[in-house]
């Protein structure tokens, strides 16, 4: 009897000393039982390398549609993926390999939202007129409407100039044959798209050209007539929207007339941003009849070139208003005129909780004016007087006016030239109106 290699009661390591005994050594040593793949793991697989041609999901358990969406190629078609996978891994392997940054909490928690939202906002910021064929925009409708629910468009690009042709080279005639009309669109048409998208809340828009840089031409930084025309009625057509925001784009009255004729009524909407753009006191009128024939409860206008007319115009509409809550007319040209208009206008209104008049050169009858509104409004919360010359009697107006009011919870007179004493009795007021509202808040919550 051949006697053991190894002492008596010696524990073996069997990788090693296994294969010191064995004769044949297998090609993979590592090899094992126990990585076989399970049978439907072997078919899972094949479902994911087949998945463009067999697309295969629905009939699977959750753990199964997870294993194939965390293998599946984030580079197959749209039409396939589209509206067949479900919000979850996949869509977030998508979003990551494309964008570096992917703050999926505003949009809503869901990695599919974000993934269609960017990516048609991407297809619309590089469209090309007379260049870009509209149907892949169209095509994409089918895919994403049920999924965008805002798009925030950042640029967009004008046509591409053509050539001049030389006259005195080719010859009048030739020259008036071959004549260039022009471009069919200035910048994107949304006309195309808004009304198809049957989810969107949210639009913003900027006419502009990012990155132009010594390209820069001053058409590229506004919106055209040809452009107003197409988008009013592009806005119109989405019963949806709830947010317009339409800024930065050289806007002056005549489109925001045009704009705001099919804003009227509007089923929908209820915030319109028109800031940073040229508006002045026709566009506000329009503005006010607006006020009284929408349901908007929040109105920016910020930096435009609204003066005393258009104020009064807007404080009119104001006084009948019963939906809006929060109106900014910073940095306009509002003046006394315009200010006291709008500070008596608070004495009939009981909705407003915003009002932000700061850098309106107005001084100290507005300040009287509101002073007299703030004893008899309790509704207002906030108020912005700042970078106006309210002077040393505006602020004790407002001193002795913020003594009897128990609402106003923020009021900014930073600039104003007030009295640090007045200054310093409006901030107490505040605060011990802020103590009052937590306060309330808390008793609300407590009895829910």
């Amino acid at each position: 009897m051949s006697r053991s290699p190894y002492p008596s009661g010696a524990q073996l390591n069997p990788p090693e000393d296994c294969r010191r005994i064995r004769r044949i050594i297998a090609e993979d040593p590592d090899w094992s039982l126990a990585i076989v793949p399970f049978l439907s793991t072997l078919c899972l697989q094949t479902i994911v390398r087949n998945f463009e041609e067999r697309p295969i999901l629905e009939e699977l358990t959750p753990s199964q549609k997870d294993f194939v969406q965390e293998r599946l190629s984030p580079s197959l078609p749209l039409h396939v993926t589209a509206n067949l996978i479900g919000d979850g891994v996949f869509w977030k392997r998508c979003c990551e390999l494309r964008w570096d940054l992917c703050d999926v909490s505003h949009y809503g928690h869901s990695w599919k939202r974000m993934f269609f939202e960017r990516h048609l906002e991407n297809i619309i910021e590089l469209f090309i007129p007379d260049v870009t064929d509209p149907k892949t925009v169209v095509a994409m409708v089918p895919l994403c409407k049920n999924y965008v629910k805002r798009l925030d468009i950042s640029q967009l690009l004008p046509p591409i100039k053509e050539s001049q042709k030389e006259e005195d080279e080719y010859g009048s005639e030739l020259a008036s044959d071959n004549e260039y009309d022009g471009p069919s669109m200035d910048h994107f048409d949304f006309s195309i798209l808004l009304d198809k998208l049957i989810c969107l809340e949210e639009l913003h828009v900027v006419y502009r050209v990012k990155q132009c840089g010594m390209n820069f031409e001053w058409k590229m930084f506004q919106m055209t007539d040809r452009d107003c025309e197409s988008f009013a009625m592009a806005v119109k057509s989405c019963k949806t929207l709830k947010l317009l925001r339409l800024y930065e784009s050289h806007i002056e009255d005549k489109k925001c007339r045009l704009l705001v004729k099919h804003l009227l009524d509007h089923p929908s909407l209820r915030e319109l941003d028109f800031s940073h753009n040229l508006i002045g006191d026709r566009g506000a009128r329009a503005i006010s009849k607006l006020l009284t024939r929408s349901k908007l409860e929040i109105l920016n206008m910020c930096d435009n070139d609204v003066r005393d007319s258009g104020a009064k115009a807007i404080a009119h509409a104001l006084s009948k208003n019963s939906t809006l809550l929060s109106l900014n007319l910073r940095l306009n040209r509002l003046r006394d005129e315009g200010g006291q208009a709008i500070s008596t206008a608070l004495l009939n209104n009981n909705t407003l909780l915003h009002l932000h008049l700061g850098g309106n050169e107005v001084t100290e009858p507005t300040a009287i004016a509101l002073s007299k509104a703030l004893v008899h409004n309790n509704t207002l919360k906030s108020i912005n007087l700042s970078c106006n010359r309210l002077g040393v009697d505006g602020g004790k107006a407002l001193e002795e006016a913020m003594s009897h009011n128990t609402s106003v919870t923020e009021c900014d007179i930073r600039l104003t030239e007030v009295e640090e004493h007045s200054v310093s009795v409006i901030n107490q007021v505040v605060w011990t109106n802020q103590s009052l509202e937590h306060k309330k808040q808390a008793e609300e919550r407590q009895t829910k």
